[in-house]
């Protein structure tokens, strides 16, 4: 006989289903003709149930977001993840730069929809400062690897670790992943290769 599920454990799974509906119907329907109705009769929950989980849709786009990126609810930040420890202790830099064009890779086959999302909402001044918040913490996690690739003494001439952040700010971005795999499509190994690349022939003597 199957155990009864716990609390915990329902208004885990409950939890989640709001989440997947919203996701789908974000990316179908866009962030401002979605309503929270439409995410409680999708994830069949009464519409208090969707405002008492999240308070607001606009937070639930906030968790919706960070759970996409991080791929699960493990509260632990991007560099605290074995994948960044991984690019940070690799001695080679070349092949660093390969990890954290995989690692890039893997986040945004889950979220470059999500993020597209997002950015196409920025009109709503609180989603601009979410797009803001999160480009921001992508620069900070590009700077600690490109740190490290400085410590290796492996930046080309005229690259700092800021300017060498910046450039895998850009490359390793939504924007590049959803224009060429999304519109042009190319599929994700093919981007992933391009992005290695063109790491190491920016940032590389």
């Amino acid at each position: 006989m199957t155990a009864a599920l716990t609390r915990a454990e329902k208004a885990r799974r409950t939890r989640q289903r709001m989440l997947d509906a919203s996701a789908r119907l974000f990316t179908e329907k866009g962030w401002t003709a979605t309503t929270v109705e439409d995410i409680a009769r999708t994830a069949e929950v009464g519409v208090q149930t969707v405002y008492f989980t999240f308070g607001t849709k606009r937070k639930l786009l906030k968790e919706l977001l960070d759970t996409s990126v991080a791929g699960d609810l493990d509260p632990l930040s991007t560099l605290e993840r074995p994948w960044a420890r991984e690019v940070l202790d690799e001695p080679v830099p070349a092949a660093q730069l390969a990890l954290q064009a995989a690692g890039a890779r893997r986040i945004l086959e889950r979220s470059a929809p999500i993020l597209e999302v997002v950015r196409a909402a920025t009109a709503d001044p609180e989603i601009a400062e979410l797009w803001r918040t999160h480009t921001g913490q992508r620069h900070t996690v590009q700077l600690r690897f490109t740190q490290a690739l400085a410590a290796k003494g492996s930046l080309r001439h005229g690259h700092d670790s800021e300017s060498a952040a910046d450039v895998a700010l850009v490359v390793l971005g939504p924007e590049s992943y959803n224009l060429l795999v999304t519109h042009r499509g190319w599929t994700p190994d093919r981007w992933q290769d391009w992005a290695a690349d063109s790491l190491i022939r920016q940032l590389l003597p």
